[in-house]
């Protein structure tokens, strides 16, 4: 019986306990907000006199709050003024995280818009010289191309930052502009109302619309002018091809005429050959055929055999009339 008897004494205090807990946090939240509030009016003012140890401290507040108390007035408006003082810390807060997020989203998109860039950049540098500056028949890279292309890069570069330069200057006239214009405000007195700050949030949606088309038109002229470089660049290879075969066949046509002048001059030297064979053979033609009456080869040879014979025959008849001479004159 006495557990029973316990849990329900428990039970029966409880919502007790539940409503002296809710009271403790009411007073623990009441005492920071006047907390807050004396130390920033602490910190307005200025206090000559010097800090007292801790256990004189606790006494005075001891004593402080034995003395005085405050009226609800009182908390009611120390409790208003902590609420503005929290929704101004609140709207600073939130502009300043707004204008951060801002900062960071445009960060993120000139982050992958550079990728993008570089990596389109990557892409046409190996088209262009990795791939296209190779020279077929000897596998190495033009370096005439290598440094045109470079050049054209540069100058292109050279171009986007005049335009951003002249975009600069545009937007800080602009913004001195804005500046004039809100310090006469500021000098004429001029306030601004709720109707004029909604006006200029009305043609701040219209602005940021308007930079949003004018963005996505930037998009579409860079995806044209990207179409329009790779023509470009393609006709650029064509040419470059063109050039080198244009190269080579005046290369080869030159070699082609030396051939050419070489076989004329072959052709020439064989022509005055041949008429000097022709004379020749003419001339021997017609000494054959003065020659036509004369023996032939075989009958000259044979009388000229039949002649030395007969010279022969004739010294030895001389040698024996000369024997019988010699005999006939010793008779």
């Amino acid at each position: 019986l006495m557990p029973n008897a316990t849990s329900q004494t428990f039970n029966d205090r409880s919502p007790a306990a539940v409503e002296v807990g809710r009271e403790v946090e009411g007073l623990r939240l009441e005492n920071e907000v006047f907390r807050s509030f004396l130390c920033r009016h602490v910190r307005d003012q200025s206090l000559d006199e010097d800090r007292l140890d801790s256990q004189r401290s606790r006494q005075r507040r001891r004593t402080v709050n034995h003395k005085c108390k405050l009226s609800m007035e009182q908390k009611c408006e120390i409790a208003n003024s902590e609420h503005e003082r929290l929704q101004l810390e609140m709207h600073e807060k939130e502009r300043k995280y707004r204008k951060l997020n801002a900062t960071l989203y445009a960060v993120l998109e000139e982050t992958h818009i550079r990728i993008a860039e570089l990596k389109k950049e990557a892409y046409e540098f190996k088209r262009d010289i990795v791939v296209g500056a190779e020279n077929m028949r000897t596998g190495k890279t033009a370096a005439e191309k290598v440094v045109r292309y470079m050049e054209d890069r540069l100058r292109q570069r050279d171009g986007l930052i005049e335009k951003l330069r002249l975009k600069n200057a545009t937007i800080k006239t602009q913004v001195q502009k804005v500046e004039n214009q809100v310090k006469q405000k500021e000098e004429m007195g001029d306030v601004l109302h709720y109707i004029d700050f909604h006006q200029l949030q009305i043609e701040n949606k219209q602005y940021q619309a308007f930079i949003e088309q004018r963005n996505q038109e930037l998009l579409r002229l860079k995806a044209a002018t990207g179409n329009t470089v790779q023509s470009s660049n393609q006709l650029k290879h064509r040419l470059y091809n063109a050039v080198d075969e244009a190269t080579r066949l005046e290369c080869e046509t030159s070699c082609r005429l030396g051939q050419l002048l070489k076989v004329t001059q072959d052709t020439e030297h064989v022509s005055a050959a041949s008429t000097c064979e022709l004379r020749t053979h003419g001339i021997l033609g017609q000494r054959c055929s003065e020659t036509a009456d004369l023996p032939s080869t075989k009958a000259y040879v044979s009388q000229k055999a039949g002649m030395y014979e007969l010279c022969r025959e004739q010294q030895c008849w001389e040698k024996k009339v000369n024997i019988v001479e010699v005999a006939t004159t010793q008779l």
